[in-house]
């Protein structure tokens, strides 16, 4: 029997017993009658973003976002997720190393927490950093599905040694709330969207038959938020000259790329993604793309009160900002827009020489417009998921993976299971960055390499939830 019917079967029959039954059943491998170590609650939820600003949501465990789950690196544990929802779901891992069968996609076999039942998942967590979990299921034409919710929340897995270099850690989730569909496109301020001196994609190059004029449905938002709060509402950061703050930073957007600042402060980038960064920059404003992280030092060093939020006026206003507030410092919260500048991948990386691969894939990410009232399609080279071409690799093996962008979007493109190092970035070599989602500009191309070392079925996609839902995913599969 393989391994994933065994889980499905097993699985099924530990929820069918009763405790007493089970105890005594050959079934041993998933003790079920025991604890497990976490156990996540999908149900409604109220979030209270601003007196009379209530969103209702699906979260995790009574909020939204969940926990900050913490786990050991390389100790097994055992998760159990209660699906209080008519809907069955799924909880994908994301940034760890985990088994196809419990890294939370339908399309590598997970099996579904159903409806008003339970599902328990082990697993050993790797790599060690800052990672999250959140729902991976499609939403479509539905924004009170995926991760339009509140479904995410952090997970950070604990080194084995960690010298702990600050003096207090603060975990900061990017989310809005109350979507809904648009044809009118946003003014993009943010970086990684279309740039004024960016050469612009002309129509013919991507659907020659379709007049860009007649792009597909995007979505917008109404409420905005850091964590659970919107500006002004829940406590401030509280913070004393001279420390030393860790930022867990995580854009759990379901569409939008956002650029962060604290006026005044200086962020030391230490890991992206989880992973440590090859070498230390220091800037003054930090770039994700949804499902990205970044983990950077701030040096308090700048008494005051200060507004700690995204670039975007209109959106940190709305809500997506939080207040910093220095011991002894009163008054109203300033905000001072930073400099502009463009986020550049490459300086946290090292101008090293990378091994040649053993084998290249080039991917070609398009879009096909929709008429009035429609929406968007994606296709990679040509073709949009299910219809998508494998990635067919070798375990041990090396793969160059370019990823070039013929769309006037920026694409967050995410590689479960596995983590990927960045080789060239628009023309500009670099080594030793290594990511698990990767924000491929418009009409720009990024290559990666892939080491083949996490056999099993792997899913690909743009983590843009709009993208990913219509079409922009891919199977990468080992031989």
């Amino acid at each position: 029997m393989r391994r994933r019917d065994f889980f499905v079967v097993a699985a099924g029959t530990a929820w069918g017993l009763g405790l007493e039954s089970f105890r005594h059943s050959r079934v041993p491998q998933l003790l079920a009658a025991e604890k497990a170590d976490i156990t996540l609650r999908i149900a409604p939820v109220s979030v209270e973003l601003a007196p009379g600003h209530t969103v209702k949501t699906t979260g995790y465990n009574g909020s939204a976002p969940g926990p900050v789950l913490r786990m050991r690196e390389g100790k097994e544990i055992t998760v159990e997720v209660v699906n209080e929802t008519a809907i069955p779901e799924l909880v994908h891992w994301h940034g760890q190393f985990v088994p196809p069968e419990v890294d939370g996609s339908a399309e590598e076999g997970t099996p579904f927490v159903p409806a008003h039942g339970r599902q328990r998942y082990t697993f050993t967590p790797q790599p060690a950093g800052t990672r999250w979990y959140h729902t991976h299921i499609p939403a479509e034409r539905d924004l009170e599905r995926g991760t339009y919710t509140g479904q995410f929340g952090f997970v950070y897995v604990e080194p084995q040694n960690d010298p702990g270099n600050y003096d207090q850690e603060v975990f900061l989730a990017l989310h809005e709330w109350e979507p809904f569909f648009t044809s009118e496109e946003e003014e993009e301020e943010e970086e990684g969207c279309r740039l004024p001196d960016e050469p612009r994609i002309e129509p013919a190059a991507y659907h020659p038959s379709v007049p860009e004029k007649q792009n597909g449905l995007e979505v917008g938002y109404k409420q905005f938020s850091i964590n659970d709060r919107a500006l002004g509402h829940g406590e401030p950061i509280r913070v004393r000259l001279g420390e030393r703050v860790l930022f867990h930073l995580l854009n759990a957007s379901a569409t939008e790329i956002r650029k962060v600042a604290l006026p005044g402060h200086k962020f030391t980038v230490v890991t992206m993604d989880g992973n440590p960064a090859p070498t230390t920059v220091t800037v003054e404003a930090l770039q994700l793309g949804p499902g990205e992280r970044i983990d950077a030092i701030v040096e308090m060093n700048q008494p005051g009160v200060w507004i700690f939020g995204v670039t975007h006026d209109d959106d940190r206003k709305a809500g997506m900002s939080t207040v910093v507030e220095y011991a002894r410092q009163h008054g109203p919260p300033k905000w001072v827009t930073p400099p502009k500048f463009r986020w550049d991948y490459t300086l946290f990386g090292k101008e090293e020489n990378v091994p040649e691969p053993d084998a290249r894939f080039e991917l070609v990410f398009r879009k096909i417009p929709g008429g009035k009232g429609g929406y968007n399609r994606w296709t990679i080279n040509g073709k949009s998921y299910p219809h998508t071409d494998l990635i067919l690799v070798h375990a041990g093996r090396r793969y160059r993976l370019g990823f070039s962008n013929q769309s006037d979007d920026a694409h967050p493109v995410h590689l479960h299971r596995h983590s990927v190092e960045l080789v060239t970035v628009e023309g500009r070599k670099t080594s030793g960055i290594l990511k698990d989602t990767v924000v491929v500009r418009p009409n720009s191309r990024i290559e990666v390499d892939l080491v083949a070392n996490h056999p099993g079925t792997s899913l690909f996609h743009c983590h843009q939830q709009l993208h990913m839902d219509f079409g922009f995913m891919a199977l990468l599969k080992y031989a």
